[in-house]
C-alpha cells in the first residue's frame, strides 16, 4: 500500500464517477478487480460526516471512505476540513500497531483526495445495531478492555520515548477543527441552548434542571480543560457503539477521525457511556428478555472495564520502557510499583466516569443523539428512558471521584433504571 498525494484538486465521489476514478490504481485494483467496468458501487455513509462506499469486483471488496468539506448531517453551511482524513490514516496505522487485529487493514491513501481505501469487514454490522435488536457479541469485552488499555498504554510516555511522544503530539495538533466538534458539542452545547441543540418532547423541566445546577457546569468544564490541555495518549477521540464493528464473536474499531492526544479515561469513559444508554434503552426495543439483556449489558461493561485494568497491569509489567514511572525508582531499588500502577488506573477512572455522564448527556441535549433512544417512535417512552440516562449522567459527574469501580456504576445504573423522573 502506497500513501499517494496527487497534485490534481479535490472532486467529491459519486456512484458513477468512483470506477472511473480509481480503476487505474494498482493497490485498489488488486483487491477489487483490474476491470473497473466489472465493479459494483453502493454508497452506504449514514454517519454526520463522510462518504462511504462497499466497491466489490471480480476479486474482491473494499470499502472507500472519502470526507466531506462540512459536515454531512448539517450541510455545506458547516464547513470542515478535509485533512481529517490524513489524520484518521495515521490513527488507524498507530491502532494497528499498538493493537493488533483491531482495525481494518489500509489499502490505499490519497490526501488530495481525502480519501481511505480499506479493509472490508464481512459479516460485521455497526454494534450499536446489535444492541437495538438484542444480539450478543462474543469476546466483546475483552476485546474492548484490551483495545482500550493497549492504546492507552502504548501512546503514552509510560511506553514511548519523550522524544516520539511529543513529535506525535505535534503531528496531531494539526487536528484542529474536529475535535473544536467535541468540545462544543460534548463539553458545551448541553448546558446551555445553543442554536443547534434539540431534545426530545417532555424533558424541558429536567433540562432546565441541569442547565441551573451551577456546580455541575463547573465540573464538565474541569473535563473540558483536562481534555483540552492534557496530552496523556493518543485517543480514538470517538469511541462508541457506533464506531465498533462486530459479528457473532468478532469487533473491529472504526472511524478514529476525531483522534487526538489526550486524557487516559477519554475513550474508556466514552465507550462506557454508550453501553449505558444501551441499557437505559431497552424498554422500547426488548419484550421477554429485557431482564436477561439488559443484564448482559451491564456485565459487559464491567468486564471492559476489569480486561482493561489486567491489560494495563500487564502493560506496565512488560513494557513500561518510557519516562514515566521508570524501573530505576522501583523495581531497579527492589521497590514494588504496583502502589504506583493503581494510583495511575485511580485517575483513570476518575476521569472516565465524569467523562461518561458527560457523553451520557450530550446525546440527549445537544446534535447528534444516538439511535439507540432516537429509533423509540413513542415520544413519551423516550422521554422516560432518557430522563433516566440523564439523572444517572449527573450523578456520574458530580461523583467521579468516588466511584469504587465499574461494579458500582452498573448498580447505580440499575437504581436508575427503576425510577421514573417525569
Amino acid at each position: 500500500m502506497r500513501l499517494m498525494v496527487k497534485n490534481t484538486g479535490y472532486q467529491a465521489l459519486t456512484v458513477d464517477s468512483l470506477p472511473t476514478r480509481l480503476g487505474g490504481i494498482s493497490d485498489i485494483a488488486v483487491h477489487i478487480g483490474a476491470d473497473p467496468s466489472h465493479w459494483t458501487v453502493k454508497e452506504v455513509g449514514d454517519g454526520n460526516l463522510n462518504l462511504v462506499f462497499i466497491v466489490s469486483g471480480d476479486v474482491g471488496t473494499l470499502i472507500v471512505k472519502q470526507a466531506l468539506p462540512y459536515v454531512r448531517l448539517v450541510g455545506e453551511s458547516w464547513p470542515l476540513p478535509l485533512y481529517r482524513a490524513y489524520y484518521e490514516y495515521h490513527a488507524l496505522t498507530r491502532q494497528a500497531a499498538r493493537a493488533p487485529g483491531s482495525v481494518p487493514a489500509i489499502r490505499y491513501f490519497d490526501a488530495a483526495q481525502a480519501l481511505i481505501a480499506m479493509e472490508f469487514l464481512e459479516p460485521h454490522i455497526i454494534l450499536r445495531r446489535k444492541l437495538i435488536v438484542g444480539e450478543r457479541v462474543e469476546g466483546l469485552a475483552k476485546f474492548l478492555g484490551q483495545f482500550c488499555a493497549q492504546t492507552a498504554f502504548r501512546g503514552s510516555e509510560l511506553s514511548l520515548a519523550s522524544a516520539t511522544k511529543k513529535a506525535d503530539v505535534a503531528l496531531f495538533a494539526g487536528n484542529v477543527e474536529i475535535p473544536a466538534i467535541t468540545e462544543a458539542l460534548v463539553f458545551t452545547d448541553p448546558y446551555y441552548d445553543a442554536e443547534m441543540n434539540n431534545h426530545t418532547d417532555g424533558l424541558s423541566g429536567l433540562v432546565a434542571q441541569l442547565r441551573s445546577d451551577v456546580e455541575l457546569k463547573v465540573k464538565v468544564q474541569q473535563m473540558l480543560q483536562r481534555f483540552a490541555s492534557n496530552t496523556e495518549t493518543l485517543l480514538h477521540g470517538d469511541l462508541h457503539s457506533g464506531s465498533i464493528m462486530s459479528t457473532a464473536t468478532e469487533s473491529r474499531v472504526i472511524d478514529p477521525e476525531f483522534v487526538q492526544y489526550g486524557p487516559m479515561g477519554f475513550d474508556i469513559g466514552m465507550l462506557c457511556a454508550n453501553f449505558f444508554m444501551a441499557y437505559f434503552s431497552q424498554p422500547a426495543h426488548r419484550a421477554d428478555d429485557l431482564a436477561d439483556y439488559q443484564s448482559w449489558i451491564l456485565t459487559v461493561v464491567e468486564e471492559t472495564c476489569e480486561h482493561f485494568d489486567t491489560e494495563f497491569k500487564r502493560l506496565w509489567n512488560t513494557e513500561r520502557t518510557g519516562m514515566l514511572y521508570p524501573a530505576a525508582l522501583f523495581e531497579d531499588q527492589s521497590h514494588d510499583s504496583a502502589l504506583a500502577c493503581e494510583v495511575v488506573l485511580r485517575n483513570i477512572w476518575k476521569d472516565a466516569w465524569a467523562f461518561c455522564g458527560i457523553e451520557m448527556h450530550r446525546r440527549c441535549l445537544s446534535l447528534a443523539h444516538n439511535a439507540d433512544f432516537e429509533d423509540i417512535d413513542d415520544v413519551a417512552t423516550r422521554a422516560s428512558l432518557e430522563a433516566r440516562n440523564l439523572m444517572m449522567a449527573a450523578e456520574l459527574i458530580h461523583h467521579a471521584d468516588e466511584l469504587k469501580n465499574a461494579n458500582s456504576v452498573c448498580d447505580l445504573a440499575r437504581v436508575h433504571n427503576s425510577k421514573d423522573y417525569l
